[in-house]
């Protein structure tokens, strides 16, 4: 798998990160994943906006530019002849054992891309309730951090991620997000999802779906919800920025409508002609 690494195309197996990168030490670092369609990252700004909120809160330069980013995204994709998976990834860099610095401004930066296998549209899951409670985020703000631990733990609970999805939530029991997702449900034709004071990530999928929602003129209600208000829904789903919008159809003993839920369906398309008009706006 070929990568790329502050300013340089290498190998996979060629990679190596000093154990004294404060993102090994100490977890600061952070990442935002994404993939192409015909070759370009429709969301690409709003990736590095959040990217760069949260290198900013924690003082860390980063040397690159988006129009960087594009042309590495580029190459990658024409190296492997295809569309693919990224994360770009952010490593506060190296320094020595202990918290003396005060900017962090030569950090490790990475891109890697792996093949995209895309999961056919409408392809439902199932969904669970985690045991592992969502945790709180390590500052006033939840970023895309390398603290992951919390979904880690999640991740041992359900058989894959192909097929389910876990749903955290919170220490006080109000739902608050999938293991790698944001989560939407719709009761009487009003569109629900977890407002981020739950703590969750402000996904920028989640932030595309309240888009669109709006642009269709759907009620949408942001809050603090129950177990109970998800299970007595209709519809639900889930949405990151790799599968795009995956239908629930189950979750415990409260059946769905699926890939069939005329709202999500709705929102799919609305979602798809979004990137269709970014993907050509270019």
């Amino acid at each position: 798998m070929l990568c790329w690494m502050n300013g340089h195309y290498i190998d996979s197996n060629e990679l190596r990160i000093s154990p004294f990168d404060h993102g090994f030490l100490y977890g600061l670092g952070f990442f935002e994943t994404f993939r192409t369609y015909d070759g370009k990252a429709p969301f690409l700004e709003e990736h590095m906006a959040r990217l760069n909120e949260a290198l900013h809160h924690f003082h860390i330069k980063l040397p690159y530019t988006m129009a960087n980013f594009q042309q590495v995204i580029q190459q990658l994709n024409e190296a492997e002849q295809g569309d693919g998976y990224f994360r770009l990834n952010v490593s506060a860099g190296v320094h020595d054992i202990g918290l003396q610095p005060t900017t962090y401004s030569d950090p490790t930066v990475i891109v890697f891309r792996k093949p995209l296998m895309e999961r056919p549209r409408g392809k439902e899951k199932e969904a669970v309730w985690l045991k592992t409670p969502r945790n709180t985020a390590e500052s006033e703000l939840r970023f895309k951090s390398h603290h992951y631990g919390n979904n880690v733990l999640a991740r041992f609970e359900v058989p894959n991620l192909a097929d389910y999805e876990g749903i955290f939530q919170t220490a006080d029991g109000f739902v608050a997000e999938g293991i790698t997702s944001n989560i939407f449900w719709v009761k009487d034709d009003i569109l629900y999802t977890p407002s981020l004071e739950t703590g969750i990530l402000g996904g920028i999928t989640r932030k595309q779906v309240l888009h669109v929602a709006c642009k269709l003129g759907l009620i949408v209600k942001e809050g603090k919800y129950l177990a109970l208000d998800l299970e007595q829904a209709d519809e639900c789903f889930v949405t990151n920025a790799v599968q795009e919008l995956v239908p629930i159809h189950k979750i415990g003993e409260s059946y769905f409508t699926g890939a069939k839920g005329q709202v999500y369906q709705q929102l799919h398309e609305a979602y798809i002609d979004e990137i269709l008009q970014r993907i050509k706006g270019d």
